[in-house]
C-alpha cells in the first residue's frame, strides 16, 4: 500500500482536484490519500478562532459565510449530478451550523481544535463524493476514529495501526481510501491537531502504522530544492536526501516538509517521495536511509529566532552554571536551537517566545541577560558537510554580512549561522553563489 498526501495548493481549486484525480487513477495499487484543507481555508479558520476569542459576532458570521460560499462554489463546479449536488450542499449547511454553534461557545483549546480541523473535513467529504461520481470508487475514513496519537512528539504508531485496521474492516473493500491530514485525538480522547503543516506528519504516521511501501507528498514544487526558490534564482531540486538531511532542512525552515515528517518512518526505512502535483512526471526528491553522496546538499532558513546572551555575574562561570541555565529553559518547555559559550557568557537561540518573560525573570536572578529579536538561522546541510572541501567558502559570508553566531561541529551534517532577518535573503543568495554556482560542486 502507498500513502499519498496532497497539500492545500494541490486541492485548492476544482481544476487542481481534477489533477489529483488523474494522479490517483494512474494505477490500481491500494492507496490511502491524506488531504489538507483547501489553500487559504485554514488561515480563515484561524481568523475565525480569533473572532471567537473576541466574541465578535459580525466577524464570525462573515467568515462562516465566506467559507460556506467557497465550498458551495466548489460543489457546483465539481459535481454534475443534481441530486448529489443537493445532498452535498445540505451536508455543507449542516456542518456550517455545527461550526456556528461551536463559535458561540466559550473559547477553549478543544473548541479551537474542533473549529480549525473543519477545513480538512469539508474538503475530503466533497472530494470523496466527487471521485465516486466519476467511477473512482473510494471509502472516506474519519481520521478522528484512528489517529489517536496520544503524544504528538512521540505518537503511538501501533495504536494508530490497530485502530486504522479496525476502521477499514468495517468499510467496503476498496483500493482507495480518503482521509484528513492534520486532525488527531490526544491522550484524553479529545480532538486535537498535529500543528500547522501536520498533514505530512499524518501521512508518515499512517505509513509507519501499516508498513506502507512508500509515502508520497504532493505539493506545488518538484521536490526539495537546494535553496529557497522564493528568494534565490536558479535553485535545483535534489534527487536524493537521507532522513537526517531532510530532518535538518525541515527543522530549519524548508517549507516543503513538516519538521517531524520523517521521524515515524526512519526505523522502518519507508521512502518518502516529494512530488509535484502540477508536473507529475518530474523526478522530485526521494528521502531514504540510502546515502547517494556526501557533502553540501542544501540551504534553508528559519525565521522568528530570538538570540539570548547570558553573562555570568562572576568573573568565571562556576561549576553547575550551565545546568542551571538549561533547567530554566527545560522547565518552560522551550527548545534551544543554537548555543555558543565563552569564558563568562553563553549565547543561545530559541524560536518559541511564549514563556520568554518568565525565563528572563529567572535568569536575571544570577546573570546579566540581553535579547536580540528578529533573527534567522541559515542552515547548510549535507551528510558529512563539515568534511566537504567546499564548506570553507561559506565563511566568506563574514566579509559581507554581520553574523551573530556560528554553530560548527555539533553535527557532521549541519553548519548553522545566525543573522539578522533583514540580512536573510542576501545571505541565502551569497551562499547559493559560493556553494552551488561553481563548477567544482554539484548536488545530486
Amino acid at each position: 500500500m502507498k500513502i499519498l498526501k496532497f497539500g492545500g495548493t494541490s486541492v485548492g481549486s476544482v481544476e487542481n482536484l481534477h489533477k489529483v484525480k488523474e494522479i490517483l487513477t494512474k494505477d490500481t495499487e491500494e492507496k490511502i490519500v491524506v488531504c489538507s484543507a483547501m489553500s487559504g481555508v485554514t488561515n480563515q479558520l484561524v481568523k475565525l478562532i480569533g473572532s471567537v476569542k473576541l466574541k465578535d459576532a459580525d466577524a464570525i458570521n462573515g467568515i462562516l459565510h465566506q467559507l460556506e460560499n467557497k465550498h458551495s462554489i466548489v460543489i457546483d463546479e465539481l459535481i454534475d449530478d443534481q441530486k448529489l449536488k443537493g445532498e452535498l450542499k445540505e451536508r455543507l449547511s449542516f456542518m456550517m451550523t455545527e461550526m456556528f454553534d461551536l463559535c458561540n461557545q466559550s473559547y477553549s483549546e478543544i473548541v479551537d481544535a474542533k473549529i480549525v480541523t473543519y477545513g480538512e473535513t469539508l474538503l475530503t467529504y466533497i472530494f470523496s463524493n466527487f471521485l465516486n461520481t466519476v467511477g473512482v470508487y473510494n471509502e472516506l475514513l474519519d481520521a478522528k476514529e484512528f489517529m489517536h496519537v496520544d503524544n504528538t512528539d512521540n505518537p503511538n504508531i501501533q495504536k494508530v495501526g490497530i485502530k486504522l485496521n479496525e476502521v477499514k474492516e468495517n468499510r467496503a473493500q476498496t483500493n482507495l481510501y480518503i482521509t484528513q491530514g492534520f486532525v488527531c485525538k490526544n491522550h484524553l480522547g479529545q480532538i486535537s491537531t498535529l500543528k500547522r503543516g501536520g498533514s505530512d506528519y499524518t501521512a508518515t504516521i499512517i505509513g509507519s502504522a501499516i508498513d506502507a511501501q512508500e509515502v508520497q507528498i504532493w505539493t506545488d514544487i518538484d521536490g526539495l530544492h537546494n535553496n529557497d526558490p522564493r528568494y534565490v534564482e536558479g535553485t535545483n531540486p535534489i534527487a536524493h536526501l537521507t532522513y537526517n538531511e531532510a530532518a535538518e532542512l525541515a527543522y530549519f525552515g524548508a517549507k516543503i516538509l513538516h519538521p517531524q515528517t520523517v521521524s515515524p518512518i526512519v526505523d522502518k526505512d519507508i521512502p518518502v517521495l516529494l512530488k509535484n502535483t502540477f508536473d507529475p512526471e518530474a523526478t522530485g526528491t526521494v528521502i531514504s536511509n540510502r546515502i547517494h553522496n556526501k557533502g553540501l546538499k542544501a540551504i534553508s532558513a528559519k525565521d522568528g529566532i530570538t538570540a539570548i546572551k547570558i553573562k555570568s555575574n562572576r568573573m568565571l562561570m562556576a561549576h553547575g552554571y550551565l545546568r542551571r541555565i538549561f533547567e530554566v529553559f527545560d522547565n518552560y518547555h522551550t527548545s534551544i536551537d543554537m548555543i555558543t559559550t565563552s569564558e563568562v557568557a553563553i549565547s543561545l537561540t530559541i524560536d518559541d517566545t511564549r514563556n520568554l518573560e518568565q525565563i528572563l525573570k529567572e535568569l536575571e536572578g544570577y546573570a546579566d541577560v540581553t535579547i536580540e529579536e528578529n533573527h534567522s538561522i541559515i542552515c547548510i546541510v549535507g551528510e558529512s558537510v563539515i568534511d566537504d572541501k567546499n564548506s570553507y567558502k561559506l565563511f566568506e559570508i563574514l566579509n559581507h554580512i554581520p553574523v551573530r553566531m556560528i554553530s560548527y561541529g555539533g553535527s557532521n551534517n549541519n553548519i548553522s549561522i545566525l543573522v539578522d532577518t533583514n540580512d536573510k535573503i542576501p545571505t541565502l543568495q551569497f551562499l547559493n553563489k559560493k556553494l552551488f554556482l561553481t563548477p567544482s560542486h554539484a548536488v545530486v
